[in-house]
């Protein structure tokens, strides 16, 4: 979905994906969890991953579930990215099942728990940027690296990248900005690099949505996000 301040709602279309294989990497909840749902809507078999596994509400089997009812096939996978063998054992998998990928989408990001934003850089512990550079932009190359045989086996693959405007202007600390800032440049080189191979990579801004990290933290602070896009 996608909105602007004067403006209802509105849904975003998207050509038939019927049987086409996608990887969207933290989709147990938030931006991840909306695109593995509008790719299960066009008939997609949807790889979704993330730590979280189980009966919960955001968890990749919950997801998975939720793109089968959309008409798709969902596919769990609980998986670390952070931990370079577990990304290497999800494409291995998809190696064995499926044998291709069409469309990989890196979208999975860790946020400091607690937030480590404000302030300046001195202020948040040094490991604030493992998960925002090293799961952020990091494990995206690993993923893209083990992807990429899959993706020469499709007639039409393409890669996107979940990065936002603070890869251009600051947004919540210094750490956060190296990290999309380097996503940005990666996916610019990766084009170039892909381009022989006629695979896209592509950058996605989202801008703000109302995830559920963004819509708790907005309760905490009594801010309105009734005017933002919702990743659903």
């Amino acid at each position: 979905n996608t909105t602007a301040a004067h403006e209802p709602q509105r849904r975003i279309t998207m050509p038939n994906r019927d049987g086409k294989v996608a990887v969207v990497t933290g989709a147990s909840r938030g931006i991840g969890k909306g695109i593995a749902l509008a790719l299960g809507e066009k008939g997609c078999t949807v790889y979704v991953t993330g730590r979280t596994a189980g009966d919960g509400d955001r968890t990749v089997d919950a997801t998975a579930r939720a793109v089968t009812d959309a008409g798709g096939e969902g596919r769990a996978v609980q998986c670390d990215h952070g931990d370079d063998a577990q990304i290497e054992a999800l494409f291995k998998r998809i190696q064995e099942e499926a044998g291709r990928i069409d469309l990989l989408i890196n979208n999975v990001y860790k946020i400091p728990n607690p937030p480590a934003w404000g302030g300046g850089f001195w202020d948040h512990p040094i490991g604030i940027w493992d998960d925002q550079v090293g799961i952020g932009l990091r494990a995206h190359y690993v993923a893209s690296w083990h992807a990429a045989p899959l993706l020469f086996e499709s007639s039409e693959a393409a890669i996107l990248n979940v990065s936002s405007p603070g890869g251009k202007v600051y947004h919540f600390s210094s750490s956060y900005g190296a990290g999309k800032a380097g996503l940005d440049r990666l996916t610019a080189d990766m084009a170039l690099e892909l381009e022989p191979k006629g695979i896209p990579a592509i950058v996605l801004y989202p801008g703000s949505v109302a995830t559920e990290f963004t819509l708790d933290a907005a309760a905490d602070r009594d801010r309105d996000l009734s005017q933002s896009p919702t990743p659903l």
